[in-house]
């Protein structure tokens, strides 16, 4: 099955108008979230230590970066936004596959747009469309692609960015399967980093090498044609099962931004369970501290 070729044809081909109303809903309270997220992590120690380290290498300081005043390359500004929208582990989360799609989907997008005039209707279309790209390959992947200690987030949420950031610019399907490709070989991310600042880092990679791989497919760097599928493709290396039908089946159709779940706790979703029995506990028996 050519899932690389069918899902670039889905994301040529759609249109804004194609988005069901309650998914273009979603996908706003989504925006709006890691808006916040990235507000929160904005002056956050490793925030600063990468703007620090990476103001001498900044091309021209043309793109905004969420809650800060500096202003750095698009590329950059893509990878500030994604730290800071993940810093906190606050951001949305899909339960099925654990990833947070959002972050380095948003944050390419949110690059982009502040030193280029895009639409809002665009804006939110190229969002749905890395979103659904990011899942989607989370779930074909999962359990064994994230059991084994990849970060989906990272690793799939590359290949998301390329996605959206490939709709805005407006590539065609090869260019688009040239982008996927190069987002594919980039894709990086491993949970023993998790608790430091290297988490965050992941996002952010994956929001500016999305970014990259479309501007350079549109620019015709060309890359293999199964990124995904192939026998040395992303799913075949990185995970020891892979069910390549979650990637194409029901697009247009089935959204996941429909199961995104919004978090009441700033660490992951896993542990989310055991705070609540904790605040209910105290509130059942009136503990309040000591022996």
């Amino acid at each position: 099955m050519k899932s690389t070729r069918i899902l670039a044809e889905y994301i040529v081909e759609s249109r804004p108008g194609d988005l069901p109303d309650d998914v273009r809903h979603e996908a706003a309270r989504a925006i709006v979230n890691i808006v916040g997220c990235g507000l929160g992590g904005a002056p956050e120690t490793g925030t600063d230590i990468a703007v620090r380290t990476f103001a001498p290498f900044s091309g021209t300081p043309e793109a905004r970066i969420i809650g800060r005043r500096e202003r750095f390359d698009a590329l950059r500004a893509a990878f500030i936004n994604g730290l800071t929208s993940h810093y906190h582990d606050y951001d949305d989360t899909l339960p099925k596959n654990y990833i947070h799609a959002s972050s380095p989907v948003a944050s390419a997008l949110f690059a982009h747009a502040s030193c280029n005039q895009v639409t809002g209707e665009d804006f939110i279309h190229a969002f749905v469309l890395g979103f659904e790209v990011t899942s989607r390959v989370g779930n074909a992947t999962y359990p064994a692609h994230y059991d084994v200690g990849w970060h989906s987030t990272g690793t799939c949420g590359v290949i998301g960015a390329a996605a959206a950031m490939g709709k805005l610019l407006g590539l065609g399907v090869q260019e688009m399967i040239w982008a996927i490709g190069l987002a594919a070989t980039q894709a990086s991310g491993i949970r023993e980093m998790f608790g430091s600042m290297a988490k965050p880092f992941h996002p952010g990679h994956a929001a500016q090498n999305g970014y990259e791989a479309a501007l350079l497919a549109g620019n015709g760097f060309t890359s293999g044609e199964q990124g995904l599928e192939g026998p040395r493709g992303f799913t075949s290396v990185l995970a020891a099962d892979r069910d390549l039908t979650r990637i194409t089946e029901g697009l247009g159709r089935d959204f996941d931004l429909r199961v995104n779940t919004y978090k009441p706790f700033p660490c992951g979703i896993v542990n989310h369970p055991s705070i609540d029995a904790c605040i209910q506990l105290r509130q059942e028996h009136g503990f309040t501290g000591g022996y």
